[in-house]
């Protein structure tokens, strides 16, 4: 009895010895997981990444985005970062071309070893990216691109976006236009990328969801193309009565001129969020006045009139750069804002896993812009709203906010 009793004690020691050492594994596990470096962040310091058009069609975009970024990460530096860190965004212009694109996310996720790409501008491009930063693990934020593979092209959990697509407002704006002026004939004007035939696609489900409206013509010019005469005559010809219209922002300019030029004066032309910019909108000579556009949020210029935090840091814009701010402006101060709310969120212990259940918490407003912040993990948008746009003296004025496009 005794043996067996002593037997059984040097059982129970010896499960015992092995459950303690199982237990010593996964601890040291656990801290061998907690102690792995984070791609991008060290202890004083948090890298982020950007490809932009700073010398192409788009730069009018991409330029203030980045320069208003980096004066709130300056800010943010200054005060000694976040939980110790500070904020370096790294910048490569791609010139709206998807070859230097390809060659500049791979230079900034395997060189620079980014913690997450910040306001990427072009969709070809980012898509273009998206398969070397899912591969490593690099959440895209914001991207200065509202097509719709922006939130549907590979790990849903890593793709955060400024609002509804181009699409979605495209199809929206018109539906509203068509039935407000009663319209019965509509054209498109875009280029053959994946924004241009995302407003292409819209005008074409417009007209095939309204059977009082036709779609008519449909365009395809080059980012570059800058002579649209004989296009707007053969438009005309065609009794269209609103033009959907996807270029970059000069030829947005030239095509309203031009249209006004040739006496073509009870056309109504309509831009996706990629045509929403003050520059659009103060063309000299008022050659876009009558102009629509669609927005997730109301234009800067126009909020400043009523809106006291709105002219205080339009003022300080305008003292630092010597103009108003423009779309792109605004774009860098919501993308820089939510990164900054959700790299605090995130903690000190800062991970790809944390960062992103931050983001998906987000949920605050910006009286500057007037954009509220609300994610959750089936909303990546951080603007909901479709606000339909008018240019009147120079100005994008806000003429009605469409249906919102995420369901409560």
């Amino acid at each position: 009895m005794k043996k067996l009793c002593l037997a059984a004690l040097a059982a129970v020691s010896l499960l015992g010895c092995s459950d303690t050492k199982e237990e010593e594994k996964t601890a040291e596990k656990a801290t061998e997981k907690a102690a792995e470096p984070v791609r991008g962040v060290t202890d004083t310091e948090i890298r982020l990444g950007g490809m932009h058009d700073l010398s192409g069609v788009f730069a009018a975009f991409s330029s203030p985005a980045v320069q208003v970024a980096n004066d709130m990460f300056d800010e943010v530096n200054e005060e000694g970062g976040i939980h110790g860190r500070k904020i370096r965004y790294i910048v490569e212009d791609h010139a709206y071309q998807v070859p230097k694109a390809t060659q500049a996310v791979n230079k900034l996720v395997t060189r620079d070893e980014v913690f997450a790409m910040l306001m990427s501008l072009g969709t070809p491009h980012n898509l273009a990216a998206f398969p070397v930063m899912d591969s490593n693990n690099v959440p895209s934020i914001l991207p200065l691109a509202l097509s719709r593979p922006m939130e549907t092209e590979g790990d849903f959990s890593r793709r955060f976006v400024f609002g509804p697509s181009y699409y979605e407002g495209v199809l929206k704006g018109a539906n509203w236009m068509v039935d407000e002026y009663e319209i019965e004939k509509a054209c498109v004007m875009y280029i053959p990328s994946d924004f241009g035939e995302e407003v292409n696609q819209a005008m074409k489900d417009a007209a095939e969801e309204n059977d009082a409206l036709e779609l008519v013509e449909s365009s395809s010019h080059r980012p570059d193309e800058s002579d649209f005469s004989g296009t707007l005559a053969r438009l005309r010809d065609a009794g269209c009565e609103l033009v959907g219209v996807a270029l970059p922002i000069r030829p947005i300019i030239t095509v309203v001129a031009t249209a006004k030029q040739m006496g073509w004066d009870d056309v109504k032309f309509l831009v996706s969020q990629a045509g929403f910019h003050s520059a659009v909108a103060a063309a000299p000579g008022g050659v876009t006045e009558g102009l629509y556009g669609v927005s997730p949020w109301q234009d800067i210029v126009s909020r400043m009139k009523d809106v006291p935090e709105a002219k205080e840091w339009a003022d300080q814009y305008k003292e630092e750069y010597g103009s108003v701010p423009s779309g792109g402006a605004v774009l860098g101060r919501v993308g820089a804002e939510v990164t900054i709310e959700a790299l605090r969120k995130a903690g000190p212990d800062l991970t790809t896993e944390s960062f992103l259940a931050a983001m998906e918490s987000l949920d605050f407003s910006d009286p500057v812009t007037g954009v509220d912040i609300k994610m959750s993990a089936d909303n990546h948008r951080a603007g909901n709203d479709i606000i339909l746009s008018k240019v009147i003296d120079g100005i994008w004025e806000p003429v009605t906010t469409l249906e919102d496009s995420v369901s409560e």
